[in-house]
């Protein structure tokens, strides 16, 4: 189980202040993938998990997206299944969750997406491999 201290969790959050003026116009994102979500941060985090998973949580963190709705968008196959989520603050964590049965083993992919659509981040993982 991975816990992050309030220090590791500022210094996080400060490494993705944008640095210029310019870069201030696209958010900061973190995607963290686990088992569950404790105290507002991700815990079991991983990139493969067994087929009895359950459920895998997706925890994101926001920088400079406050006043805008984000998706998570979880993919199997060809099969998209989004969940949209509202971020009322900056910076500003949320998550959502996926209930996967045994049988959706293989490769999944969680992509962050903005009001437009746009991917602002992605990442895959394997269940039951």
């Amino acid at each position: 189980m991975k816990t992050w201290s309030a220090a590791a969790t500022l210094a996080f959050i400060t490494a993705l202040v944008p640095a210029s003026a310019a870069a201030q116009d696209a958010p900061g994102v973190e995607l963290v993938l686990g088992t569950g979500i404790e105290a507002m941060m991700p815990v079991g985090e991983s990139q493969e998990f067994p087929a009895d998973v359950g459920r895998v949580f997706c925890w994101t963190l926001l920088e400079g997206a406050a006043g805008s709705t984000i998706q998570h968008v979880w993919i199997y196959g060809d099969m998209e299944f989004p969940v949209s989520l509202e971020v009322d603050g900056s910076p500003w964590r949320t998550w959502s969750s996926k209930s996967i049965p045994p049988e959706w083993s293989g490769e999944w992919t969680v992509e962050v997406r903005d009001d437009s659509g746009a991917v602002l981040r992605s990442q895959s993982f394997v269940v039951g491999m």
